[in-house]
């Protein structure tokens, strides 16, 4: 195979697919990207048996302008050919690659040589056995993913929560995210798909998280795939797979509180700034913790943290405003950082019940859609 291709077009192709391979796999060929030339396109793919991303480079992307002088394919090592790529001199590189799948990699003065694997030792693409698709805004999925993966856990031993639960009925779409200390939940109108769609599946949080990172704003929309073991979303000029968890994922509904006996609405930027400020010193400590108090009667909102090793914090928050009754909670500050940060500049409402009871924020207006759940801490 031979062709010649734009350098930082190139370099930006291949980011894309990097992002499907793990050098922790044991399987050689899953360490490298294949790349299959036929006369009018060049075809990456990259894969780690979970995750598997190919992404077509079109001769009629002018971009890229690739030229195809020898069809082919080969398997090169993704660390090594895209650390080549990124480093050569000009601004075209040039690929041939001979029967014994060493590649001559050459842009200006310099050449280098890489030996590549046999194609045909890589695995297929993961099958999807529907023909059923519903299409989602690029920028809507991207902030669906952005708002649940937060709260996904990071622990093996549950391994059913390190994945976002997302169902989809009645024409809605509910994604959920939970590692039993906090709780996100998104639900959005699919006016547009067929009433009879019906999915419930868990997919991985690496695999939306990587996914949500690849969603820039040029792309428009993104057609989603559900079968038993696979999902696939394909946008732009690439095709994402993700293998489906297993399982049952817990009823987390009955987890949001219906009522609530205090509620504090707060600028999410100015919440978020004064909990970083707080979080300084609960982090130098062996307890991560801040507390929140609030008092009605004096319309007083107090923020604080202590560390006995360090010092302590306090500071009066600013809130349009307090009703119900007073309380005092403690929480995890990491925690609350993450859920602000998904709300970016809104106004939120956080809502409480006891001081040892999960607490909810919700952003001020259609406050219905978008929740997430913080779980207190005991303190004494």
């Amino acid at each position: 195979m031979k062709f010649t291709v734009n350098r930082l077009a190139f370099i930006s192709y291949l980011n894309d697919v990097q992002r499907a391979i793990s050098s922790k796999v044991a399987i050689e060929v899953l360490k490298g990207i294949k790349l299959t030339l036929s006369a009018d396109a060049l075809k990456l793919t990259g894969s780690d048996v979970d995750i598997t991303i190919e992404t077509i480079i079109s001769i009629g992307d002018d971009n890229a302008a690739l030229q195809v002088e020898e069809e082919g394919s080969v398997i090169l090592p993704a660390n090594f050919f895209i650390n080549i790529v990124k480093k050569l001199p000009e601004a075209t590189l040039t690929l041939e690659v001979n029967e014994r799948f060493q590649a001559t990699i050459t842009s200006g003065v310099s050449e280098f040589k890489i030996n590549g694997l046999n194609p045909e030792d890589f695995p297929q693409l993961p099958e999807i056995d529907t023909d059923d698709q519903f299409i989602l805004p690029a920028d809507t999925l991207k902030q669906v993913i952005s708002q649940t993966v937060v709260a996904v856990s990071n622990q093996e031993m549950r391994p059913i929560l390190t994945g976002v639960h997302l169902a989809i009925r009645d024409q809605q779409l509910l994604a959920v995210a939970t590692d039993s200390h906090r709780l996100s939940q998104r639900k959005i109108s699919l006016a547009n798909i067929g009433a009879h769609l019906a999915y419930d599946v868990i997919i991985p949080g690496r695999s939306l998280g990587e996914l949500g990172k690849m969603l820039t704003d040029d792309e428009e929309e993104v057609v989603i795939q559900i079968s038993q073991n696979q999902v696939l979303f394909t946008f732009g000029h690439t095709s994402y797979y993700s293998r489906l968890l297993e399982g049952m994922y817990p009823d987390t509904e009955q987890l949001i509180p219906q009522t609530s006996n205090t509620d504090i609405l707060f600028d999410a930027v100015e919440m978020l700034r004064s909990i970083e400020r707080a979080s300084l010193l609960s982090h130098a400590g062996h307890n991560n913790v801040v507390k929140l108090s609030l008092k009605v009667a004096e319309q007083k909102a107090t923020l604080s943290g202590n560390s006995p090793e360090i010092g302590m914090v306090e500071e009066d928050l600013a809130f349009n405003s307090l009703t119900g009754n007073d309380l005092e909670i403690s929480f995890n500050p990491d925690y609350m950082k993450d859920a602000l940060r998904s709300f970016g500049k809104a106004e939120i409402k956080m809502s409480f019940t006891q001081p040892l009871r999960p607490f909810t924020l919700v952003p001020s207006e259609d406050g219905n859609d978008f929740v997430q759940l913080i779980t207190p801490v005991r303190t004494f």
